[in-house]
Order: C-alpha cells, then sequence, then structure tokens
C-alpha cells in the first residue's frame, strides 16, 4: 500500500469533520473539543498538523521514490506513521482528559517519526537537494512544539506565532516542491501538444525565491518591524510573479489539472501582495494573506496534487474528473467569501460561506476517489502504470 492511500482518505475525512466542529462552536451550539482553548488555536492546529501534515505526507511519501529513488514506504513502517497521526488527533482532542505532556508527546510525535523514517534513505540519494526536506520536517516538529508549550505556559499569543511557523513551514515546502512539479508538469503538456518545451530552470532565481521565503517568516514570526515585513512580502510577490510566468501556465490553460495547479501559484502571488498591503498601509488586515494562501493557494494545490497523484498510481488517466472540477471551483469560490471578511457586515455569513463550500470540496474528492483509494490499483503495462 502507497502513503497516498491512508493519509489522503484520512485527511480528507478529516477535514470536513473538523470544519463542522469549527462552526458549530462559532454558532454558540457547543463549547468546544479542547476545553477553554479559543477556537482559533485549536482551528488552526488541526488544520496544520492534522488535516495538512496529512495531504503533505501523502504527496511528499509517495512522489520521493518516482522523484528521488528512495524505497517507498510501505508495511509496518507505513502502519506506524499513519497510528501516529491517528494518535496525534487523538491526543489533542483528548488534552483536557490527558496530561499535558503526555498529549504533547502524542501530537508531536509525528515528524520525528517521518525524519527518522527518510533521513537515512535522503543522505543516499544523488540530488542533495532533497535533503532540504529533513530542515522541513524539523520545522514542522518545532512549530507544533513550540504551540504545546505556548498552551500548557497559558500564553496563547506564543501558540499563535507557533502556528504561523507552522503555516510558514508548508508556505517553504509549497514553494520548494511545488515549484518543481508544475514546471515539470506543465512542461511535460507543452511538448505532448507540440507547444514548446518547459521553462529551464533558474538555481539563481529558485535560490531566491525560496530565501525570501524563509526571510518573511524569520522577519514575521520575530515581529521585526512591519516596513522590513512589508518590503520583503512585496519582494516575495514580484520573484514569484516572475518565477511563475516564466512556467507559461496559460498555454496550458485547456488542461485542467494544470490549470488547478497554476492557478494555486496565483493566489500564492496575490497572498504576498496582500501580506505586503497589510503591513505598509494597514489598508487590509493581516489574516486575509493567510486565508488567501491556506484557503484559496494550498487549498487549489492540494486538490490538483491529490487528483493527480490517486489517477496516476491506481493506473487511471490523468484527466480532470468532473466533479473534481466541481471541486476545485469551490476552493475558488470559498477562498474569494474568505478575503470577505475585510467587510464587517459580511463577515459572519463569508465565514459561513467558505467554511462550507471548502469543506463541500473535500467531500467531493472523497465520494469520487474514496473508493479508489481502497482497492488495488489497474493492471500495469509494460511494467509502468497506465496514463
Amino acid at each position: 500500500m502507497s502513503a497516498f492511500r491512508p493519509f489522503f482518505l484520512l485527511g480528507t475525512l478529516y477535514a470536513p469533520l473538523l470544519i463542522g466542529a469549527w462552526l458549530g462552536a462559532g454558532f454558540g451550539w457547543w463549547s468546544g473539543p479542547v476545553g477553554d482553548m479559543p477556537g482559533a488555536l485549536w482551528h488552526g492546529h488541526e488544520m496544520i498538523f492534522g488535516f495538512s501534515s496529512a495531504i503533505i505526507l501523502g504527496i511528499v511519501l509517495t512522489a520521493l521514490p518516482s522523484w528521488a529513488g528512495t524505497e517507498e514506504i510501505h508495511g509496518a513502517r507505513l502502519a506506524l506513521l499513519v497510528a501516529a497521526w491517528l494518535a496525534g488527533r487523538l491526543a489533542f482532542w483528548a488534552l483536557p482528559l490527558l496530561p499535558a505532556t503526555v498529549a504533547a508527546v502524542a501530537d508531536c510525535l509525528l515528524f520525528p517519526l517521518v525524519f527518522a523514517t527518510l533521513a537515512p534513505q535522503l543522505l543516499q540519494v544523488e540530488n542533495r537537494l532533497y535533503l532540504l526536506l529533513l530542515p522541513v520536517l524539523a520545522a514542522f516538529f518545532a512549530a507544533n512544539l513550540a504551540f504545546h508549550l505556548g498552551i500548557g505556559a497559558g500564553n496563547p499569543a506564543f501558540a499563535t506565532i507557533a502556528l504561523h511557523g507552522g503555516v510558514y513551514t508548508i508556505l517553504t515546502l509549497y514553494v520548494l516542491k511545488g515549484g518543481v512539479l508544475t514546471p515539470v508538469f506543465t512542461g511535460n503538456a507543452l511538448r505532448e501538444k507540440g507547444r514548446g518545451e518547459q521553462a529551464p530552470f533558474r538555481m539563481g532565481l529558485d535560490v531566491t525565491a525560496v530565501g525570501l521565503v524563509v526571510a518573511l517568516a524569520a522577519l514575521d514570526l520575530t515581529g521585526a518591524p512591519a516596513r522590513w515585513v512589508g518590503l520583503t512580502a512585496l519582494a516575495c510577490t514580484l520573484v514569484h510573479a516572475w518565477r511563475v510566468g516564466r512556467w507559461q501556465g496559460w498555454r496550458v490553460a485547456d488542461v485542467p489539472l494544470l490549470l488547478v495547479m497554476h492557478l494555486g501559484f496565483v493566489w500564492l502571488i496575490l497572498a504576498f501582495a496582500l501580506k505586503a498591503l497589510a503591513a505598509l498601509t494597514g489598508l487590509v488586515p493581516d489574516t486575509m494573506w493567510l486565508h488567501a494562501f491556506t484557503v484559496g493557494s494550498l487549498g487549489m494545490m492540494m486538490l490538483g496534487l491529490m487528483t493527480r497523484v490517486s489517477l496516476r498510481h491506481t493506473g487511471r488517466p490523468l484527466k480532470l474528473p468532473a466533479a473534481m472540477r466541481v471541486a476545485c471551483a469551490l476552493v475558488f469560490t470559498a477562498a474569494i467569501a474568505r478575503l470577505a471578511l475585510s467587510m464587517p457586515d459580511l463577515r459572519p455569513a463569508a465565514i459561513t460561506v467558505a467554511a462550507i463550500l471548502w469543506a463541500a470540496a473535500f467531500v467531493i474528492y472523497v465520494s469520487r476517489f474514496g473508493s479508489l483509494l481502497a482497492v488495488p490499483s489497474l493492471p500495469r503495462k509494460n511494467g509502468v502504470l497506465n496514463k
């Protein structure tokens, strides 16, 4: 069994349940799942370290054998990682009933296990750039640990910074890996359609793009002056717009699976622009950039890659099903609705509409691919999965 099967299934089942719990608490239907912890904190934690971690691990652990040539993680090792994810969810929701240390250890165990599983393999890989995944895994662990330390110390502000650290870790991985997969897949489509070649990678540009994200994270998380944060976010906007523009996504707009990924990067550029606008002018709230990235950019990219992986690794043709086109449209609309939070009169409706639309998109994924994740792949031809 490949890693995408349990992690995609668990993550996409968990997402709508989590959104339902959050909306229920917001409407006052119940007090929330984690004692007196503010809803924004438990919701943010589980969206990052619960839902997102499952989808990210499903993608990364499935992609590495093909891209880096590592051994596939399956059997007992995969079962251990899945059990650690489940233990983290149970421990987090049982925080009021467990000693804080026990809950924190259970919830923080996943990423050290992934690190210990992958590090020996990545150290043997010829392309040393794959080693960048290791500090990303360490950053996930550090952010989660910092969150629990903040909660344990009764310091919600510190816990919030830790959650932002988790978002920046996802953002860094997004820029690193999405910035490779998207142009490669685009180049394949361009050649297939006789429209040219893939834009060549420019190491200097790619390093600058990732470095600026890391710099933005460092400045923002350490409370640097708003002007510094804003100028760095503006630099991110310009450099990433240049980087993404080179990929010529508009030339494959008729390939829905690729269009979804490119739209994810459009939302990313918008997120950087909103971060710069918030820091330099204060005309928009700082939370707008977070939702542009998490709801719009990350949501679109997740649906695109989950669909691609699910089709490719079960032997189905790489064509975006009609149901998933609807799901992607729902996420796109949800992101727009979430940005309407900047208008106070629309805030309650915007939250509700965005949450329902976003959750519905992942319900559609489960309804379309849930059964495929639980059954064997189609037969291979000449040792290669059918395309």
